[in-house]
């Protein structure tokens, strides 16, 4: 197969395209902060809808599948890849707020309620699904006190409804919330009257409203009445969702002037109820980490230093003919292992993922990456994933032609299309569970195509380049001769058979990450925002030396004996920290999900399969690259005749 040839007009068109798709992509990039917007005194406000929210069942729905008040016209905000692949779906509402002016019981609509919505409302009810809106940028949020930190904390938008009964009454019965009392908050500049938004929060209220004659919309309502100044502040009489029932929407809307300043006003969002917990386990976890790395490097060096000293000492001796220990195996140690364009395909896979994932923790650590930038992490993963398959396909094919190989077009499509293959597939699988649901979070064709655009257009042509360049390189040379007949392996005791030392080889990496990985599954599940990307840095950190730390000790270990088949082990031994991460998540399900539904389940299984997977990447690649620099740095300090 050759390369055929390109016209100017082609690459003007390819790098046209190209722009084109990340042209959503590159407002990832964006520092909180640098586009504020003022509000004059009776500037009209917009409220923005999102999707609706469950823990439960994990399947959001757009706001308008239930019978709320409509704009006269629907019109869908522009969404980045990020936002439509979380499910967001953002609308603009019939609420419209004027800066610093006050209202008391807007009247919104009146809805008369069909068998189907009645139903619908219900199963909302019953699953605890949440509404949530949108101010300047701003998500709504019920505040609530806690007694026990004697701090505010904050619950993202508010419940669709409550269950109850009536004084004297067994049966339960479904109420709306229909009546909403918002806050906003806002800092005013000093140099002139204009005001930020620092602040959105809601009291939600059922109240079953009555009125005297035919109905409008500018009846007056006898619970709430802006001319007698009466205001809702219980769910005393509320409203219940039932077949026929006229429903009406009605808000207030209150103004208080904050200290806050609009730099600061995702402070309150991103706090911590448990932080002084979350800090303590962080370092609990770092020292403990550390401590055990110093004591495996201490007895790594000690030991090795006085092998390789006593190894080129018995050059003069007769004792030199009396080989022990990992010299023994100097003949072996670099004969490719079986399955080899496997293992050169994950190493690859593995070196494009931990590009992508240094560089994004990097980039949020540093701001880029804001939660007010809603799907910009997602996207700039996605964009960085593709970017970053020049580099898998440079390492696959110089490990490949360290092998011996010479189909580098066949390794090369191998680690273009296998691990993104893979996962796409299960992603296509979960995607079609979420559209038989009719939920939001379905991922739209069209985006699939861009999907898989992406990967076919970009990420493929970027793999062949990386491989094409790394296989016209040298051949990295092995620092000793290969025997042409394979040694015989010993028999192994007990602890070094392989099952057994690559379980023990996982623990250590997941144990540097376990307390940092509940904390990134409350948020993806309890939709909660995460934002301690200085510590996931740190975490990071810790995980790459403890996965190369381990995976050497253990390397040596085993060539001391006389054990020459590291190569997948060596993966495999950091790697198998992804089986603990998997079994965690099933923990993590079973003791602080509440989800009962099976496709919800099916879903939660789905994504921390995709998740370990690509964790299992990874660590393994970590690992291998750390044990394949070891064995080159020892086998080529020692003599060999």
């Amino acid at each position: 197969m050759g390369f055929v040839g390109i016209t100017p007009h082609a690459i003007g068109l390819y790098v046209y395209l190209t722009l084109l798709l990340f042209v959503g992509g590159a407002r990832c990039f964006y520092l909180p902060g640098v586009a504020p917007q003022d509000f004059g005194k009776g500037d009209a406000m917009k409220v923005k809808v999102n999707k609706l929210t469950s823990v439960k069942t994990q399947l959001p729905y757009s706001y308008y599948s239930l019978p709320y008040c409509k704009p006269d016209k629907i019109v869908d905000s522009a969404e980045n890849l990020g936002e439509v692949l979380r499910g967001d779906r953002i609308e603009n509402s019939p609420y419209v707020f004027n800066m610093r002016e006050p209202q008391l019981c807007k009247v919104l609509c009146r809805v008369t309620l069909d068998a189907k919505d009645a139903k619908n409302l219900k199963e909302k009810i019953d699953d605890d699904y949440r509404v949530n809106m949108i101010l300047d940028n701003l998500p709504l949020v019920m505040p609530f006190k806690r007694d026990d930190i004697d701090a505010t904390i904050y619950e993202h938008g508010f419940p669709v409804g409550l269950k109850g009964q009536y004084a004297g009454k067994t049966e339960q019965k479904h109420f709306i919330y229909n009546h909403l009392t918002f806050v906003i908050k806002y800092h005013k500049r000093e140099d002139t009257d204009a005001a930020r938004v620092v602040g959105f929060e809601v009291k939600p209220f059922s109240v079953k409203h009555e009125y005297e004659g035919q109905w409008d919309d500018k009846k007056q309502l006898t619970i709430c009445d802006p001319n007698t100044k009466r205001t809702v502040t219980s769910s005393d009489s509320p409203q219940e969702v039932e077949d026929k029932n006229d429903i009406i929407f009605t808000y207030d809307v209150d103004f208080q002037e904050s200290d806050v300043k609009w730099a600061s006003r995702w402070d309150a969002y991103l706090y911590m109820a448990d932080d002084q917990i979350h800090w303590f386990s962080i370092v609990n976890s770092v020292m403990i980490v550390l401590f055990l790395s110093g004591m495996l490097a201490m007895i790594m060096l000690r030991t090795l230093y006085r092998d390789i000293s006593k190894y080129n000492q018995l050059e003069t001796q007769e004792e030199a003919q009396e080989e022990t220990g990992w010299k023994l195996v100097h003949g072996d140690v670099f004969r490719p292992p079986s399955h080899s364009d496997l293992l050169c395909v994950y190493v690859g896979t593995g070196v494009q993922f931990f590009g992508m994932v240094l560089i994004t923790i990097i980039f949020a650590a540093l701001g880029f990456l804001s939660p007010s930038n809603r799907g910009g992490l997602a996207t700039a993963m996605l964009f960085l994933w593709v970017v970053m398959g020049i580099f898998a396909g440079y390492s696959s094919s110089r490990l490949y032609k360290m092998f011996r190989g010479s189909e580098w077009k066949k390794i090369t499509l191998e680690t273009a299309f296998m691990f993104p293959g893979i996962i796409f597939a299960v992603f296509f699988i979960l995607n079609a569970l979420i559209w038989g649901q009719e939920s939001s979070g379905a991922v739209p064709f069209g985006t699939m195509f861009i999907l898989v655009l992406l990967w076919f257009g970009i990420s493929v042509p970027l793999v062949f380049v990386g491989s094409y360049v790394g296989f016209k390189k040298p051949a990295i040379e092995s620092p000793i001769k290969t025997n042409k007949i394979p040694r015989q392996i010993p028999e192994q005791a007990w602890y070094m058979n392989p099952i057994f030392s690559i379980l023990i080889g996982g623990i250590l990496p997941f144990g540097a990450v376990f307390i940092e990985l509940f904390f990134i599954l409350t948020s993806i599940w309890m939709n909660q925002f995460y934002y301690l990307f200085g510590f996931l840095f740190l975490v990071f950190i810790i995980l790459l030396v403890t996965c190369a730390e381990i995976t050497v000790v253990l390397c040596y270990f085993q060539l001391c004996s006389e054990d020459y088949l590291w190569w997948w082990r060596s993966y495999l031994t950091s790697g198998s920290s992804a089986v603990y991460l998997f079994l965690y998540a099933a923990f993590y399900f079973f003791t602080k999900l509440n989800i009962t539904k099976p496709v919800s389940g099916i879903l939660y299984f789905g994504y921390m399969l995709i998740g370990s997977y690509a964790f299992f990447v990874l660590t393994g690649t970590i690992g291998f690259l750390a044990c394949f620099l070891f064995t080159r740095l020892i086998y080529s300090s020692v003599k060999i005749d």
